[in-house]
């Protein structure tokens, strides 16, 4: 039971570097949980970090895996979020030092105006892999896209899905 308190103390702290000074100093966790809460803190620093946002982005297309998606086409509702350190962009005021949301914009664009893909799955994973090819200062991108007229019974905002992708997913 003191291990898992223990953890649970561990986990609501904000300062990073009081977490690893405890980490560091507790000679009941083994190696592996120590490793697991680093990488876990890495992991949230890159999720709370900088980031680029887009949102509410509108586009028609003809992706979905029913024929009258493809012949009709329908609306799609796009948001991103592209993790990037912008401390040198907000310290010089130049665009040359971030990348513009314009050609993120784009890339959404191409790939939801563009060739049909039967699953969201796809068309997100596509916007995501292209936004952190053409743009090597992104660690990692957040895509969200949905159909806002699907056929359910009932109301609903949307419909969709929503992919997390790192650096680190490209070469695997």
């Amino acid at each position: 039971m003191l291990r898992i308190y223990t953890l649970i103390w561990i986990h609501k702290f904000d300062d990073q570097s009081v977490v690893l000074k405890v980490l560091s100093s507790s000679r009941f966790l083994s190696y592996q949980l120590k490793e697991f809460l680093r990488a876990k803190m890495e992991s949230d620093a890159l999720t709370w970090g900088d980031k680029l946002v887009l949102r509410g982005l509108s586009f028609y297309g003809f992706h979905g895996a029913k024929p009258e998606e493809r012949k009709l086409g329908q609306k799609f509702v796009v948001d991103i979020d592209a993790w990037m350190d912008l401390a040198a962009a907000g310290k010089t005021d130049h665009l040359s030092d971030t990348v513009s949301y314009t050609t993120i914009y784009d890339i959404a664009k191409e790939v939801l105006e563009g060739s049909p893909h039967n699953l969201l799955e796809s068309v997100a994973q596509k916007i995501a892999i292209a936004t952190m090819t053409n743009h090597k200062e992104i660690l990692a991108v957040r895509v969200k896209v949905g159909k806002p007229h699907v056929a359910v019974r009932g109301p609903v905002e949307y419909l969709g899905v929503e992919i997390y992708r790192r650096r680190s997913d490209l070469s695997a």
